[in-house]
């Protein structure tokens, strides 16, 4: 496990490197920022100085390897727009989407797996019908769509919900949280849906394959004919072997919404880094793109190795395999 951990951090620090010079290149090559923050209007030594405080009147490979040392130091820049660290900048973001993704993330489980061991366990029952009939929807609509939906219905129609915002939110070591107030959790729980219904397609429709194709198999077979409950057959029989493949995508699908809940923190003006970024490609604030899109490449290398210790865990297979 220990050889295997050394090459994954390894893999992960190539993967950073490359990702690194691809992100700050690119970024330089679209538009100049210096169009849209200095002052037109300004005279020439005000413009020239104001340059020089952002950094922009060297070389590009000079800032390049500037930003090279300064990311080994964990230090990504100033915000040319908010003249505060990057890192800084979006950590302060990072709760509130985190707080999103978890819930999102939860609700998929919660409610993915049991409809979707139903509909692999009673195929042709008219509720497992309905089940992945409602899949195919949550696939088939645009988030964005979606998340006005929910917003005219629960906070137009209704009135039972907020729209937007964060709410009220308590600091716990620091963090503000929302999910400890009765406000920041009402305000959280529609865009944690929004969040959640293509994942919960996405899980219904894993654990249904999983659970038809594992219910076959001949262990399941003997474990019935054992006189096992069938409690016990579809908890520890099926259940446990369905889980690897769910883990993998829900740990991908978590990175994704950490990373890309852009346009769900837009339409419920969820102040999480999605939005932050949003702001940011507007302005050409390069800084914050380029931490936003390194912490980004980091957390998904830190969610796959998650992932792979947590397969070993579920299935003892895989750790013999990496001692041989």
């Amino acid at each position: 496990m220990l050889a295997y951990l050394i090459r994954r951090f390894g893999q992960a620090i190539l993967v950073m490197s490359v990702m690194a010079t691809i992100v700050f290149f690119g970024l330089y090559m679209v538009g100049n920022p210096v169009d849209l923050l200095i002052n037109p209007e300004d005279d020439l030594l005000a413009q020239e100085a104001a340059i020089r405080r952002l950094g922009l009147d060297k070389p590009v490979h000079i800032q390049f390897f500037h930003f090279l040392g300064g990311l080994v130091q964990g230090d990504l820049g100033t915000s040319f727009v908010h003249n505060t660290p990057a890192l800084e900048l979006i950590l302060s973001r990072l709760p509130a989407t985190l707080e999103l993704a978890f819930l999102g993330v939860f609700f998929a489980l919660v409610i993915g797996i049991p409809l979707g061991m139903y509909a692999g366990l009673y195929p042709k029952s008219p509720v497992s019908r309905t089940i992945m009939a409602g899949s195919v929807i949550g696939f088939s609509t645009p988030n964005f769509w979606q998340g006005l939906m929910l917003i005219m219905l629960f906070a137009v129609f209704w009135r039972i919900l907020p729209a937007g915002g964060r709410g009220e939110t308590v600091d716990v070591l620091g963090i503000p949280v929302s999910f400890l107030t009765w406000d920041g959790l009402s305000h959280l729980f529609l865009p944690a849906l929004n969040v959640a219904i293509y994942k919960i397609s996405l899980v219904i429709r894993l654990t249904r394959a999983g659970t038809a194709e594992i219910g076959l198999q001949d262990y399941v077979k003997y474990a019935r004919a054992r006189g096992l409950s069938e409690w016990r057959v579809i908890n520890v029989h099926i259940l446990k072997n369905i889980l690897i493949p769910v883990v993998t995508v829900v740990g991908l699908e978590l990175g994704n919404v950490i990373a890309f809940a852009v346009v769900t923190e837009t339409v419920f003006a969820w102040p999480g880094i999605g939005k932050l970024l949003i702001d940011s490609i507007g302005l050409l604030d390069r800084p914050v793109v380029v931490a936003y899109l390194m912490l980004t490449v980091f957390m998904f290398v830190m969610i796959n190795l998650v992932v792979d210790i947590i397969y070993s865990l579920l299935d003892p297979r895989i750790r013999v395999k990496r001692r041989a």
